[in-house]
């Protein structure tokens, strides 16, 4: 499938989500049938329940940015509108949305040494002076380095997709954890953990080596869906449906998949993206396994789960939430 279909396709998505939320939100002429229609076109594809969850994330914020627009106190207030018609909810909504499917990159100008940091929960996207592009996950950094031959970044900690604009005059080198992943012309993602590295390829290619000088005779050249474990000098590559490493990188738009995970890795990853910390008391618990698609930033959400599907006892505080059988 050619990069125009694919654009049309995923426009097609967007257009069929944003006429169910239109419909069930604001023409209030919702039934059963149309339910029904709604949780079928949602089983259909991940494609189609992400592009209806970010929607309605949108319109949902631009409901509270309408909520909160003020009246003159001189004016008497209009007969309101139908909701769909409110100008300020609409234009609130189609930048919301453009924000989140086009990414508000930051564009900086020839740069050549800097650094970028993200706190717990944040996400930051960042285009280079040369067009690669970068998005930063949750607690992360990533610092420029300055190299007359090479174009060179370093990984000081967390996770980040590149989207590696090619030039073979001036290669694109990423550094973290005493390795180096070099762009062959490539879409691929590092997460740095406790000492190794994680590099999984969606398209083009990469070369790993072990060692930041360009000298290892240790080295693996990545093609997509190969996913490469770093560490000490090791490297080990598995191999991962491209979907799937797509889906894994659903925190670019706010939500982290699922399927079949442990609650215990469950909880680790929602633990990247909050400081309110899950907490599983019981090794049993630990080992159940969910498939879900969920915000990011809901903890709550994830304990209402926990407690109504799974039936499992829940405390909270301020700083954690607790779960036990």
């Amino acid at each position: 499938m050619t990069s125009e279909q694919n654009s049309a396709s995923a426009e097609d998505v967007d257009a069929r989500a944003a006429a169910f939320i239109f419909k069930k939100r604001d023409l209030g002429v919702w039934n059963d049938a149309d339910q029904a229609e709604l949780d079928a076109w949602l089983n259909e594809s991940f494609a189609h329940r992400t592009a209806y969850w970010r929607l309605e994330a949108a319109w949902e914020r631009a409901d509270r940015l309408d909520a909160l627009r003020p009246l003159s106190q001189h004016v008497q207030p209009a007969p309101p509108e139908p909701r769909f018609r409110t100008p300020f909810k609409i234009a609130a909504a189609a930048a919301l949305i453009a924000a989140i499917g086009a990414g508000l990159w930051k564009l900086p100008t020839q740069e050549s040494t800097g650094s970028y940091a993200t706190p717990v929960g944040a996400h930051e996207r960042i285009t280079l002076a040369d067009g690669t592009r970068i998005e930063l996950n949750t607690n992360s950094e990533l610092r420029l380095e300055k190299d007359s031959r090479n174009r060179v970044v370093r990984l000081v900690r967390g996770e980040a997709f590149f989207e590696v604009r090619h030039d073979a005059t001036r290669p694109f080198v990423v550094l973290a954890q005493g390795h180096r992943v070099v762009d062959l012309g490539t879409k691929f993602v590092v997460r740095e953990q406790k000492g190794s590295i994680r590099v999984a390829v969606l398209e083009g290619s990469a070369r790993l080596e072990a060692g930041e000088n360009g000298k290892s005779a240790k080295a693996a050249v990545l093609k997509p869906g190969d996913v490469a474990f770093a560490a000490k000098g090791t490297i080990r590559v598995e191999k991962e449906h491209v979907g799937t490493l797509q889906t894994q990188l659903g925190w670019r738009r706010g939500i982290l998949v699922f399927h079949h995970a442990a609650l215990a890795q469950v909880a680790a990853e929602y633990n990247r993206y909050n400081d309110r910390q899950i907490v599983i008391a019981d090794p049993d618990v630990s080992k159940l396994t969910i498939s879900a698609t969920l915000p990011t930033n809901d903890v709550d959400g994830f304990a209402r789960m926990a407690q109504n599907f799974l039936g499992l006892h829940v405390q909270s505080d301020a700083n954690r939430i607790v779960i036990t059988h």
